[in-house]
């Protein structure tokens, strides 16, 4: 059941770099009537990823400095060009490789608009994604990080998938700076310090089409490991959050 959105706007950020495969089945599957803008960063790709996110009516930014969270940091400036009511906005940050399911973004964003929570998760760690969605550096990799967030933080994470979803008042305050593979880990421990109300939900999660950037390379997979961990130690080095 798709909860009415009550006045909100929900811009939906996909970083992008060579998805030509498959970046125009992510935008046809995202439900047109709970989107308000579609915002793909272009990070230098030299396939057609960027004519087919004009075609489908995305808006396109071009981020010639590679990374994961460069890509997210300009389309965010994007999506700030178009804010209307900064109290009603949410965005959602999703791949374009297909390997989540846009049509899930309904069931992402309820807890937002029902206010019950402040930051949402599509959480890949559970028995029902299809099998060999994940590698085994990303099963280690994310059983290693949030093990350690949760005893820095007491916060409990299972995944640090790429499918989320949070008010923009809320991400605006995490003023998010990580520019390649640590984007998701350093929201996730931003929260943990902000001491926000946080939710993963299980979702479908399926093999990416096309060759991962990250975990579908060793030299991407050993890169991203290191950048997660130094915010790990990063944080723990600052201490404990403040409780309320």
């Amino acid at each position: 059941m798709v909860a009415p959105l009550r006045g909100w706007k929900v811009r939906v950020v996909i970083p992008a770099l060579n998805e030509e495969p498959s970046l125009g089945q992510v935008l046809r599957a995202l439900p047109e009537d709970q989107v308000s803008s579609i915002h793909v960063a272009d990070n230098g790709s030299t396939d057609r990823t960027a004519e087919i996110a004009a075609g489908l009516g995305a808006r396109v930014v071009h981020e010639s400095r590679k990374g994961y969270g460069s890509a997210c940091l300009a389309a965010l400036e994007d999506v700030r060009s178009v804010i209307e009511h900064p109290e009603n906005e949410i965005v959602v940050f999703l791949d374009g490789d297909f390997s989540d399911d846009p049509s899930c973004l309904p069931i992402l964003i309820a807890p937002l608009i029902q206010g019950d929570v402040d930051l949402v998760l599509g959480n890949r760690a559970h028995r029902g994604i299809t099998k060999g969605a994940l590698t085994p550096q990303q099963r280690f990799g994310n059983r290693l990080a949030t093990l350690l967030i949760r005893l820095i933080h007491g916060v409990k994470y299972q995944d640090l998938g790429p499918f989320r979803a949070l008010r923009w008042e809320t991400l605006e305050q995490m003023k998010m700076q990580d520019p390649d593979f640590g984007w998701t880990v350093e929201m996730q421990i931003k929260a943990a310090r902000m001491n926000l109300r946080v939710r993963e939900i299980d979702l479908p999660y399926r093999p990416r089409i096309g060759t991962s950037k990250i975990s579908g390379t060793l030299k991407g997979s050993f890169q991203a490991g290191v950048k997660i961990m130094s915010w790990v130690l990063r944080d723990l080095w600052a201490g404990p959050r403040n409780q309320t």
